[in-house]
């Protein structure tokens, strides 16, 4: 697995990541949900200065070697961040279920009132203010304690859903498992689950997008957030079309 380096055509902000997982067989670009492209997008990035991402080789959660993305954001310009994203998705009204294993350092979230999110999807027209993002956070309170938020948005500043979670610890520079799993809809059968190391984090029954519009754009991975320097690794990243019967 390597990120490749050369230049997108038409846009020197986008890395592919390209290589074959030699357990599965699967192979990166990833495609899913009919997506036509998924690459790590950097963003006011100040030439690779303010955000960078790597595959290195590290300990993994087992305590085996593994070939993990790395990120790390020094600093903040404007809007400095480097997701993986999804883009293009054509069949956004199918169920996904993603979950992979996440390990952050704690020193970015120690101080009061900071926050970092590292996974969003967001629905047609979102941008436009017609549309829905599903988005989760790990925010430390006035005492500098971290604790988990999940919303809802149909923009930033005003939640549609969202639900803070004290009760399940915040690891801290160590392995995690996160999973997201979404089932589509605008009626009362919608849902929206996230957990950590099998533990519910915040789970929404009812519509999960407005005016119908679908899926068509995953942050599969994201570093960002007024909490820096910060840093993350990812590894072991599984995508299904439902949860897994062992969930």
């Amino acid at each position: 697995m390597y990120i490749d380096t050369t230049i997108v055509p038409m846009s020197e902000d986008y890395r592919f990541i390209r290589g074959t997982d030699k357990r599965t067989g699967y192979t990166w670009p990833i495609e899913i949900l009919g997506a036509s492209q998924s690459a790590l997008h950097y963003i006011d990035d100040d030439n690779f200065q303010a955000v960078k991402s790597e595959i290195r080789t590290v300990t993994g959660h087992n305590g085996e070697p593994t070939r993990a993305l790395y990120s790390i954001e020094h600093y903040k310009t404007i809007s400095t961040q480097c997701p993986y994203e999804i883009l293009n998705i054509k069949d956004g009204k199918k169920d996904l279920y993603i979950r992979y294993w996440i390990k952050t350092d704690s020193a970015s979230l120690s101080q009061p009132n900071m926050w970092r999110t590292f996974f969003e999807w967001k629905s047609k027209d979102y941008a436009k203010g017609d549309g829905l993002r599903l988005i989760a956070f790990i925010y430390s309170d006035e005492q500098g304690n971290p604790y988990w938020h999940w919303q809802g948005d149909a923009n930033p500043e005003n939640p549609v859903w969202e639900i803070d979670n004290k009760n399940v610890p915040v690891p801290m520079n160590e392995w995690f498992l996160t999973e997201f799993y979404w089932h589509w809809s605008e009626e009362s059968d919608g849902r929206a689950l996230w957990k950590v190391n099998g533990q519910i984090i915040g789970e929404h029954y009812g519509p999960t997008t407005r005016n119908s519009k679908p899926i068509d754009f995953i942050m599969l991975l994201q570093i960002y957030g007024n909490a820096n320097p910060k840093y993350q690794w990812i590894d072991d990243i599984e995508i299904w079309d439902g949860i897994p019967e062992q969930q």
